[in-house]
């Protein structure tokens, strides 16, 4: 297994995606939709693009938006679970530089009674997920 000393290392960060989607176990949330915040951090190796200046040294924040963008905007899914089980899973995928990924999805606007600002979930996963 991984060692958790990666977890504290060089990442990339990107914070308060905001998307538009239909996903949601209850019938409403799929037919009308609703607002979702996601943050997205992506462990690698900076070092050389911290040397270089070159964008080839290291991952450009968009390729990461994209898949994010794709998952939420995408075919819906039940779970937010799921949807951001597809965001690591597809970041870990193309980008091989990446050793783990930290997804937070969440519903700013839920059906519940009280006060809150969201509702969410919260996964994290390392390239040697990949083989379950």
């Amino acid at each position: 297994m991984e060692s958790d000393a990666l977890i504290l290392g060089d990442k990339l960060i990107l914070r308060g995606l905001s998307f538009y989607g239909f996903h949601g176990a209850i019938p409403e949330e799929r037919k009308l939709g609703q607002k979702f915040l996601v943050d997205i951090d992506a462990w690698m190796d900076l070092k050389a693009a911290g040397k270089s200046d070159h964008l080839s040294d290291t991952i450009s924040y968009t390729e990461i938006y994209d898949i994010a963008k794709e998952a939420l905007e995408g075919s819906p899914h039940n779970l937010l679970e799921s949807v951001a089980q597809k965001i690591a899973v597809t970041t870990l995928t193309n980008h091989k530089q990446i050793s783990a990924v930290r997804v937070k999805v969440e519903k700013p606007h839920v059906a519940v009674q009280g006060q809150l600002d969201c509702l969410g979930v919260e996964i994290l996963r390392r390239r040697c997920d990949l083989a379950d």
